[in-house]
């Protein structure tokens, strides 16, 4: 573990680098999980970090969606005029904002598998390839989703982008919150 290459983290984004340093620091503990395999990190099996971790995601998005669909709601009720466009129905509203959050959770997902096998790898320079392939497929699903949403009419495209800034924001609001001294 000691010879992996920290600095193919440092080149994520900002939200990206504090999940993987986290998911790093816990996976370089020698602490052996009870429940979990004692195999390396890369064997195919999350690790116990990564499970925590999208756990926490997946709360910050869910609180996310709660605010978001709230904050929509109310401005509906602010603006009735909203409420007669065919973009802004309740259901559009929901299934944008469902499907965003799905993608956001996936991709954290996916950056966390990504990290586990570049913590495992020995060879650094096939770890950061790997680290900015991962990059370049994640941001081009969320570009993809991002088109999705605002081409086919079934997903309000403000609720469908939205969620995708959830996990940052969580990650930031509770490194805050929950500062470690």
């Amino acid at each position: 573990m000691s010879d992996v290459n920290k600095d193919a983290v440092v080149l994520q984004p900002e939200e990206e680098a504090l999940s993987s340093e986290s998911l790093l620091n816990d996976l370089n503990d020698n602490e052996p999980a009870q429940s979990e395999p004692t195999g390396p990190p890369g064997d195919g099996k999350l690790s116990k970090a990564l499970k925590k971790e999208l756990k926490n995601v997946i709360i910050y998005v869910m609180i996310g969606l709660v605010i978001l669909f709230g904050a929509m709601f109310l401005l509906m009720s602010f603006f009735p005029e909203m409420k007669s466009s065919p973009e802004f129905e309740y259901w559009k509203i929901l299934l944008g904002g469902f499907g965003g959050g799905g993608v956001a959770v996936f991709n954290f997902f996916l950056m966390g598998l990504t990290v586990q096998k570049v913590a495992s790898d020995t060879n650094q320079d096939r770890a950061r390839n790997r680290m900015k392939l991962s990059y370049t497929y994640r941001y081009l699903m969320q570009v993809a989703w991002i088109v999705i949403a605002i081409l086919v009419p079934c997903f309000n495209y403000i609720s469908g982008i939205v969620p995708l800034l959830f996990p940052s924001l969580g990650i930031k609001i509770a490194s805050i919150i929950f500062k470690k001294y």
